[in-house]
């Protein structure tokens, strides 16, 4: 399945400075049963969102008016936990399409890259100015530029270069999985196997 092509994403951010943000807390246990990626951001974070009576928790950032934007912005540590996708699908099926901590759990970050999600992995130092510059203003923005490999706070002009595989890159900027990958290819894989001796 494709998704959306990520090349530079200008946006504010919703600030969760909280560390050790597992895969249970994004998407509660309760809620993967299902096998199709629809209708998992509706529980994105549910135990923090809703009380037991599905009334939100009015101190809870998802919940706040003043805060929006397509980056998430978590606290070091993030998506650590259980290897469960459905993590990743609730983030995307929310609406962000970037996730930013100064550390991402190795399997969470996998999964996040192979459905559309780009976690952008910053120095602690950098990830503290992000907090402050919402803090200051909660529609300020940040560009992530992916062909430069890039973040920036764009009211101050701060940037921070970030590293990403070149192949999830490729496939990040041309909005494929690893199938559609294949499938772009597939040319060039009929050619080599046409002049391939068996």
């Amino acid at each position: 399945m494709a998704y959306d092509k990520f090349t530079i994403l200008k946006s504010s951010a919703v600030p969760l400075p909280i560390e050790n943000v597992d895969t249970d807390q994004i998407i509660p246990a309760r809620f993967l049963k299902a096998t199709e990626r629809k209708n998992f951001g509706d529980n994105l974070f549910r135990d923090w969102r809703y009380n037991n009576d599905d009334s939100p928790k009015k101190d809870f950032v998802l919940n706040n008016p003043i805060y929006s934007g397509k980056i998430l912005v978590g606290g070091k540590n993030f998506g650590s936990g259980s290897s469960r996708e459905h993590a990743a699908w609730a983030i995307y099926d929310y609406g962000f399409r970037a996730v930013v901590s100064s550390f991402f759990a190795d399997i969470f970050k996998g999964n996040a890259l192979n459905i559309g999600i780009l976690p952008v992995t910053v120095s602690p130092e950098f990830l503290d100015k992000i907090f402050k510059a919402i803090e200051a203003d909660p529609k300020a923005e940040l560009e992530i530029n992916l062909p430069e490999q890039t973040i920036s706070i764009l009211a101050s002009g701060e940037k921070e270069s970030f590293v990403i595989n070149g192949y999830k890159k490729h496939n990040m900027t041309n909005g494929f999985d690893d199938i559609d990958y294949l499938q772009a290819m597939k040319d060039e894989i009929k050619t080599f196997t046409a002049n391939s001796a068996y």
